[in-house]
């Protein structure tokens, strides 16, 4: 199925809704004026995995909590097993075998990691006291049958557990219980490579056992790891339904965004003479001997592997961590960085790796936010000039199309894309000398990937010193016009913009001679050669 201007795909496969599987038939849902999906009928086969791909803002969400009972549609209705399904509630869901493994887990922090999962079906002795030798052998056969005896600790507790853990916990909470259909929404954001990769085993396992999988990722490797079809959502209806064997990435993009993905990125060549940042044998903790330079209007990306150091050299010239030996230069003056303060003023903004935790203010409002660093400009005396703030704050989320109702909306509430461009708002108020991005697509769709390729390419050409880190080579190479590769902590070599290949990258990422930072080479040597 097509949606009127898209043209047929050759990898495009028919859309049958009945029989078994969960399905959508003609579902529209309204909030007030605004439609969120219009006429959307899609089906989720058993026994396949079915990615469900759109940008923010296509309906993708609106969708699975119609399917999992948190929504009721407009119009339409829910088809399960060739019957219609009335889902007033997810409990309701729940008990017809419909099943979500949620993006933002919610997890009991004072019990352990067996309670949570069995939290409102925990075995009980008489006299209602928790038996806990029956919550053991539970917890022990759900780890093993389901592939994470190694990866978590049914003893520790939900306050003690990182990001990825709380997901784990999520999986196995909804997993624990027969299920026909289960939906994953962006289930790898937290989780380690071996973690993930526990994860792909499991639902391949899902779909040997017939189950119906929804699968909600940007992450375009993990799509054609897994899944059989890929059902495309633009502006709530669907785009078309493709045969995950017989498509291409291109293709999903074209027609997740209506165009190639080719056009993403605006190559342009504004890079000046003048030396903005310098840095001269820069060594902290955890990076050392770091000689770079930023020109005005240049993008230069860092790239390496995970724990090159790309992100603590980062920290270090945003005034976070403390810079041992070596000199920070920026303009021709050296710098002395002891706080962020330091940075700030000095003109240096960093957009962290990790937005919610590192960068935004999640309650506070989109105005909030955007202002942050920029108050000290918009006081007088001890007041802030809440008109001027306002006007700021309205013109840059107007600049960066933040989609939102208003800028007194709390940022929680916007989708990832979003959020970033609200981070991205808070340093072109602040209009810094250097602007250092630290993965700044990750966890955001393709057409937001594209507003914020745009909002670089304007930040050069304004001339801007650009520092960007990525861990995706295809994004390395589309905006950098130099790359600095790191491994351990090091720089082991730079390319310029026709130098740079993929394999030219990893072969400097990957270079085999040099041992982390902190580490005593001789015993490192000695250990290698032990596992020899």
């Amino acid at each position: 199925m097509t949606a009127p201007g898209t043209e047929p795909s050759a990898a495009a496969v028919p859309d049958q809704t009945a029989g078994a599987g969960i399905a959508v038939e003609g579902v529209t849902k309204r909030f007030g004026a605004v439609q969120a999906l219009g006429g959307v009928t899609l089906s989720f086969p058993p026994g396949q995995v079915t990615a469900l791909m759109g940008e923010n803002g296509a309906g993708k969400s609106t969708l699975l909590k119609i399917i999992t009972g948190d929504h009721q549609p407009t119009e339409g209705h829910v088809v399960l097993d060739g019957s219609p399904l009335t889902l007033s509630s997810p409990h309701e869901a729940r008990r017809a075998g419909i099943r979500i493994i949620p993006q933002e887990p919610e997890i009991i922090p004072h019990v352990s990691v067996a309670e949570n999962v069995y939290a409102g079906s925990l075995p009980r002795k008489p006299g209602r006291r928790l038996d806990g030798a029956e919550l053991r052998r539970r917890i022990t056969a759900d780890l093993v049958r389901l592939g994470f005896e190694k990866v978590i600790d049914p003893d520790q507790l939900g306050s003690q557990l990182n990001a990825a853990q709380r997901q784990l916990v999520e999986i196995l909470r909804a997993l624990t219980s027969e299920a026909k259909v289960i939906a994953f929404d962006e289930p790898t954001s937290s989780l380690a490579e071996n973690e993930a990769e526990a994860l792909f085993a499991l639902i391949d396992r899902l779909r040997a056992q017939g189950i119906a999988v929804i699968y909600v990722s940007h992450r375009m490797k993990e799509i054609f790891r897994l899944a059989d079809r890929i059902a495309v959502l633009r502006d709530g209806t669907v785009a078309g339904v493709l045969d995950a064997g017989s498509t291409h990435e291109g293709e999903v993009v074209r027609m997740m965004v209506g165009r190639d993905l080719s056009s993403l990125f605006v190559r342009q060549d504004v890079a000046g003479d003048e030396v903005v940042l310098r840095l001269e044998k820069v060594t902290t903790d955890d990076v050392r001997d770091i000689d770079l330079e930023v020109r005005a209007g240049e993008v230069v990306a860092l790239a390496g592997l995970m724990g090159a150091g790309r992100s603590e050299l980062a920290l270090a010239l945003a005034g976070d961590q403390p810079v041992r030996s070596g000199r920070v230069v920026l303009n021709g003056r050296p710098l002395r960085l002891r706080s962020p303060k330091d940075a700030i003023r000095a003109g240096i903004g960093l957009a962290p790796e990790e937005r919610k935790a590192q960068a935004l203010f999640l309650h506070r409002s989109i105005r909030d936010n955007t202002s942050l660093v920029s108050l000290d400009r918009l006081r007088r005396w001890r007041f802030v000039r809440n008109g001027e703030e306002k006007a700021a704050a309205q013109d840059f989320s107007d600049r960066l199309r933040v989609r939102t109702p208003d800028i007194e909306h709390e940022v929680r509430k916007l989708s990832g894309g979003n959020q970033q461009k609200v981070v991205l708002a808070r340093w072109l108020l602040r209009k810094p000398k250097v602007l250092i991005l630290d993965e700044p697509t990750r966890g955001i769709d393709i057409g937001a990937k594209a507003e914020i390729y745009r909002i670089i390419a304007d930040l050069a050409r304004d001339g801007v010193a650009l520092l960007v880190i990525s861990s995706e080579l295809p994004e390395v190479l589309g905006l950098a016009d130099r790359i600095a590769v790191m491994q351990n902590g090091r720089i082991t070599g730079e390319l310029t913009r026709n130098e740079a290949t993929e394999e030219a990258i990893l072969n400097l990422a990957m270079a085999d001679d040099l041992a982390p930072v902190g580490t005593d080479r001789s015993r490192t040597d000695s250990a290698a050669g032990d596992a020899r």
